[in-house]
């Protein structure tokens, strides 16, 4: 029997919140818009969106485009590593060092095939189930202790390479249930921001009819 996911822990409510790291994995480029490896950015651009963010090129050292948005009370920066997502440990780890973010402050949003297409999962830590940007993220933080919100899109079918799927974009018959996910998991971020374990019990609620 798998392992049930950490239960995360409740945070405070009010103008003590620290920052938040909030990071959308990706493949950048336009070659890659709309791919399944991508839908952590998506979710990001939603919340830039809700919240009037507008993403800009990051220091020198951080190799990531960042949007610093507040949510109620939380202040929150959101980041989208330029790197290719075998290498998005680098930019993340510039990125909590340059704003002195801890691990239990960041909430890494990526795709999961592992989970059935249109289901969220929020969690911490856990293993990585061969996902390159999670695996590069634990070697660059030396942690796998961060929160993780998990966007299912499903197993390949047949025989084909996982490694292509992702890279594949979304049928246009899924794309107004991805559109739907994506909003979902932005009010799942809004939630996690303050707590914790609402937000998990939020995410455990998506599915689709």
């Amino acid at each position: 029997m798998p392992k049930p996911p950490t239960i995360l822990p409740r945070t405070r409510r009010g103008s003590d919140l620290g920052l938040k790291l909030v990071v959308g994995l990706r493949n950048p480029g336009p070659e890659y818009d709309g791919t399944r490896h991508n839908i952590g950015v998506e979710v990001l651009a939603v919340l830039a969106h809700r919240h009037h963010g507008r993403f800009k090129r990051g220091p020198l050292r951080v190799r990531c485009e960042l949007s610093d948005i507040r949510v109620g009370n939380s202040k929150v920066l959101l980041a989208a590593p330029l790197s290719f997502m075998n290498e998005s440990g680098g930019p993340v780890k510039a990125a909590m060092d340059y704003h002195k973010v801890g691990a239990a402050d960041l909430l890494v949003l990526h795709d999961d095939i592992d989970l059935a297409f249109g289901r969220l999962r929020l969690q911490m830590g856990g293993g990585t189930g061969g996902h390159n940007g999670l695996k590069s993220l634990e070697r660059s933080l030396g942690t796998r202790e961060f929160g993780r919100l998990k966007i299912g899109v499903g197993r390949p079918p047949g025989r084909q390479d996982p490694a292509d799927y992702v890279l594949e974009r979304f049928s246009r018959s899924q794309r107004p249930e991805v559109d739907l996910q994506v909003e979902d998991a932005a009010d799942v971020v809004e939630t996690w921001l303050v707590d914790r374990a609402r937000a998990q019990e939020q995410a455990a609620r998506r599915t689709v009819d």
